[in-house]
């Protein structure tokens, strides 16, 4: 017993905390049931997040990667392709049509032209032409190059005929030093012509009623769907002749007294080889590697053609598409209409 506890008047003794029983507190807060889908939904969505940055980064690295290998591929190709190690014949092809945007254009051959001339390495340059022609401005300029970088270095230049050789093509024959062929080579056609269609008379049986309208009476000249004046006939008719004198005399020029008269060679007609070496168009029998090795005595052969490698094609395309690309995005973005 406690003395104190039994003195009258004392306070009852202080209940012991620990063996009371713990008074029930507000029940814990449950969480609502959307709550967990919003936090799954948001872990998702950053996660995709993640994902798409990352293989946006790897198509970025991998394109940048591609173009850099077609950069290298173009400048492997250009700086190992054709290199001359000594003495040799300089190859240019003419091959196909004659015009602006072809392979053989004025630009492209004027340009090998000048690398064979301006490479002490090459003895002789060929041009081995298989081609019916084209524009007689192109084949003009060609011609008047070569009689310039003739005159410039002092080499010679051959024309070898392989299928073909007529009309603008023979225009840049002319200015070569000799011209080969084969027997069965097509070469001539020295020319000029005009062609297109008419359609009044099929218009006319149709009820179809043409609506030019022009500022200048001659303005229309050549429209296909309109009758051409005996006057409009004779202008054009005029030009193509002075054309014609333009080709002629530049052929006099090159071949000189090898050709030989006839009312028929400069008629607009062909021969073949065998003939025209007869009548002087050609001066005698043989290819490219006859002429290397028997008139040129170099017989290693460097091509100095301007070609478009693969690697260069693919870069133009890629360089295509992402213009494309990038000219739609900028009108997305409202920034060019």
């Amino acid at each position: 017993m406690n003395p104190e506890n039994d003195l009258p008047g004392a306070a009852p003794p202080a209940p012991d905390a620990s063996a009371m029983p713990a008074s029930p507190g507000p029940a814990a807060a449950t969480p609502p049931p959307w709550q967990g889908v919003m936090e799954k939904f948001a872990r998702d969505y950053l996660r995709d997040r993640r994902s798409d940055r990352r293989w946006r980064v790897f198509f970025r690295l991998m394109w940048l990667t591609l173009f850099a290998l077609l950069l290298w591929a173009i400048l492997i190709a250009r700086n190992h392709s054709n290199v001359p190690t000594g003495p040799h014949t300089a190859l240019i092809e003419v091959r196909g049509e004659i015009a602006a945007e072809a392979d053989a254009s004025a630009e492209h051959i004027v340009s090998a032209l000048k690398n064979a001339f301006e490479d002490s390495s090459a003895q002789g340059i060929v041009l081995r032409i298989n081609s019916p022609g084209g524009s007689p401005v192109q084949a003009g300029i060609v011609n008047d190059e070569i009689k310039r970088l003739k005159a410039l270095h002092k080499k010679k230049v051959y024309a070898v005929v392989e299928e073909v050789c007529a009309s603008g093509a023979y225009y840049i024959a002319a200015a070569t030093d000799e011209i080969y062929t084969d027997k069965a080579s097509i070469v001539g056609s020295i020319g000029v012509l005009m062609d297109g269609f008419g359609f009044t008379g099929t218009m006319d049986k149709l009820g179809i009623e043409r609506r030019l309208m022009t500022a200048g009476e001659n303005k229309g000249i050549g429209d296909p769907f309109s009758p051409m004046s005996e006057k409009q006939k004779a202008y054009t008719q005029a030009m193509l002749d002075q054309i014609h004198r333009q080709f002629i005399r530049v052929v006099k020029e090159g071949r000189g007294k090898r050709l030989k008269e006839s009312p028929e060679l400069f008629s607009g007609l062909y021969w073949n080889g065998e003939e025209a070496v007869k009548m002087g168009l050609a001066d005698k029998f043989g290819n490219l590697d006859y002429v290397a090795r028997e008139v040129i005595k170099a017989e290693d052969v460097v091509d100095y053609t301007p070609r478009e490698n693969v690697a260069e094609r693919l870069a133009k395309r890629f360089g295509a598409s992402i213009g494309a690309g990038a000219v739609k995005a900028l009108q997305g973005m409202g920034g060019i209409r």
